[in-house]
């Protein structure tokens, strides 16, 4: 069996230990729900502190200029680039994930124009915002475009007919965790005449993507889970350079001019990354996501990534160690190439153990149905951590310490 002394063991040789300083934890929390949002860097207060009350209140609109508001999207692109395995020009953080997502599916629907293809082909089970916004994308469009959903991800190949023009995925599946082989279904995709829109939201900043190798052709993601930046913060967008010329989308909003100041009637397109912004960026929270980006100079993602696999073995390992006879059903792959940076585990009363978990400092969450998700931050997340978690799990279920009758709130 394993013991404590074991996980101590392992947290006193972490060469990645020393960065979890940079993190503002509270005392006596087991936090593992990074995967649903981030822990806020110590450095992000002072950060704040100094838009606000310097950048905003003392320079004022001068600010746009003499500290660097304009040009901080693409800037935090360029920090944000090698952790998903893309050059310094492919990035720009901007808007939401959702708003991005639309970018990026339109963009490629327009290079699929001239082709006959009209099916924008994704999985049943992907977020559902995904699927919302391509439902509506197709719906306004109104030219025989289609969302046609796979029930599971196993369908796709025989799905790839020549009606499929785009194929959405989430890279990392938000519910269980399990993770695509990006350059094995891209090449699969690419060989039907289709183009990739990968959804990196579970994925950037916990595992090592890689989407040049990969010769993806978009991606968008958020900062706000393992990229730390804050709740609800700005999102990002990917072109590689090879679809950047012919990179068109419908918010062409004035940001995105290629000179906003000059107040045209028309519009022209900027050149490379800028064409993908939108409106104004709200600078408050884009200097925000830039504490988070900073605290990943100081590794790599292919440390982070040997870390976030051993954090998630040991959990898988301990729950089975310590809580047999329970109904538990681990729904996230065993294998290493197939699994993100979480576990998730089915209990018939998932939402009310959680909440047990929750009141008793272990802070995971919870999805339908009946899963119980456990985020892994290799940025911070500790051995220890682990043991706390399924210690406190394993008296929760042994002792039936749970409400079945816990009220539900708004978010869960």
């Amino acid at each position: 069996m394993t013991t404590q002394a074991d996980c101590l063991a392992l947290d006193a040789a972490d060469p990645l230990a020393a960065l979890r300083d940079a993190f503002a934890l509270p005392e006596g929390l087991t936090y593992l729900d990074g995967n649903s949002l981030g822990a806020r860097p110590r450095a992000a207060t002072a950060r704040a502190q100094q838009v606000i009350a310097a950048e905003w209140g003392l320079d004022l609109i001068g600010s746009w200029n003499t500290a660097g508001w304009y040009d901080l999207p693409l800037r935090l692109g360029q920090m944000l680039a090698p952790l998903i395995g893309a050059d310094a020009d492919e990035v720009v953080v901007t808007d939401s994930t959702s708003v991005n997502l639309f970018k990026a599916l339109a963009a490629a629907l327009h290079i699929q124009q001239t082709t006959p293809r009209r099916i924008i082909l994704t999985e049943r089970d992907n977020f559902p915002t995904d699927i919302y916004i391509a439902e509506g994308l197709a719906q306004w469009l109104d030219r025989g475009y289609e969302v046609r959903l796979l029930d599971t991800w196993e369908d796709l190949p025989a799905a790839l007919d020549d009606d499929v023009a785009v194929v959405m995925l989430t890279h990392v599946n938000y519910r269980t965790g399990r993770m695509f082989d990006m350059a094995a279904v891209t090449a699969q995709i690419h060989a039907a005449g289709a183009l990739t829109v990968w959804d990196l939201a579970h994925s950037a900043g916990a595992v090592d993507v890689q989407l040049n190798a990969a010769e993806a052709d978009f991606a968008v993601g958020c900062t706000y889970k393992y990229l730390n930046g804050g709740p609800g913060a700005p999102a990002f967008i990917w072109v590689p350079q090879r679809h950047q010329e012919h990179f068109s989308q419908p918010l062409t909003g004035w940001w995105a001019h290629r000179q906003p100041f000059a107040m045209e009637p028309g519009y022209r397109a900027a050149t490379g990354m800028r064409r993908a912004l939108c409106g104004t960026p709200p600078v408050v929270s884009l200097a925000l996501v830039e504490c988070g980006l900073e605290v990943f100079a100081q590794t790599s993602m292919a440390a982070l990534r040997k870390k976030s696999l051993a954090l998630t073995d040991l959990f898988i390992q301990l729950v089975e160690e310590y809580c047999p006879g329970h109904p538990l059903t681990l729904v996230t792959p065993r294998a290493h190439a197939e699994r993100g940076s979480q576990v998730s585990i089915v209990h018939p009363h998932g939402y009310a153990v959680m909440q047990a978990l929750i009141k008793h400092g272990v802070i995971g969450d919870y999805r339908e149905p009946h899963v119980m998700r456990f985020g892994f931050t290799p940025l911070y997340t500790s051995y220890q951590d682990v043991w706390q978690a399924v210690m406190t799990l394993r008296r929760i279920l042994d002792e039936r310490d749970y409400d079945l009758d816990a009220a539900r709130g708004a978010v869960t």
